[in-house]
């Protein structure tokens, strides 16, 4: 009990996230906002070749070990770059014996897309989407929890992971997909402190990247 309890409060949790031109890491330490480290760069057709050394140069061996918790961005973004920071990530979990979660792109950017159109009542809901360079879109679908009054407070719920779809009916509300790196890795931290519970050190076996179209398209 007594080594559980130093865990949860003596921990540093990494992120890993990718979009369609870029990638980055994250860090915090003991769920501190203030401690956040952040590592953002635009990759090219070199991405297999520079992601592992700059994420040796992001962090150290000391604060790799001090890490309890890895999330990573499953797409959908870039073909390539989903498959390598997913790959990363499963590997640095196995290694260290640390558990893994992943989540939907969309769903990182669904609380700052909902504060920027103001949605905030309890169970509406709204569409993220991309629109593809041929027939129809990638698109998920995301509902407010609960009734908030400040943005801070949103919980909101990936009611249907991102997948495709022809076209919208005209009720919904859709938004176009937004990535913002430093956003979103800040988003990525705070999802994964919330679910920091998950203690599964063999759960990176679960964590795949998500395809919902073929690379070419």
């Amino acid at each position: 009990m007594t080594h559980n309890k130093e865990r949860r409060e003596n921990y540093s949790t990494l992120v890993i996230h990718s979009t369609d031109n870029s990638f980055g890491f994250g860090y915090r330490k003991n769920n501190n906002l203030e401690s956040d480290e952040f590592f953002i760069k635009k990759f090219d057709n070199d991405l297999c070749n520079t992601l592992i050394n700059d994420f040796s140069k992001f962090i150290s061996i000391e604060n790799l070990q001090k890490v309890r918790k890895i999330s990573v961005s499953i797409g959908p973004a870039n073909f390539n770059a989903s498959r390598l920071v997913v790959v990363l990530a499963r590997t640095i979990s196995q290694q260290i014996h640390c558990p893994l979660d992943g989540f939907s792109s969309f769903k990182i950017m669904a609380k700052r897309i909902a504060t920027k159109n103001k949605i905030f009542r309890n169970k509406q809901s709204f569409w993220i989407y991309k629109k593809l360079k041929r027939k129809g879109f990638i698109a998920g679908k995301y509902e407010i929890c609960h009734k908030a009054q400040q943005h801070t407070d949103l919980i909101i719920r990936e009611t249907v992971l991102p997948k495709i779809i022809q076209e919208f009916e005209s009720k919904e509300l859709f938004f176009e997909a937004n990535y913002e790196d430093k956003d979103d890795l800040a988003e990525l931290l705070d999802l994964s402190n919330k679910n920091f519970l998950n203690e599964n050190v063999k759960s990176w076996q679960k964590v795949l990247p998500l395809y919902p179209i073929s690379p070419i398209n």
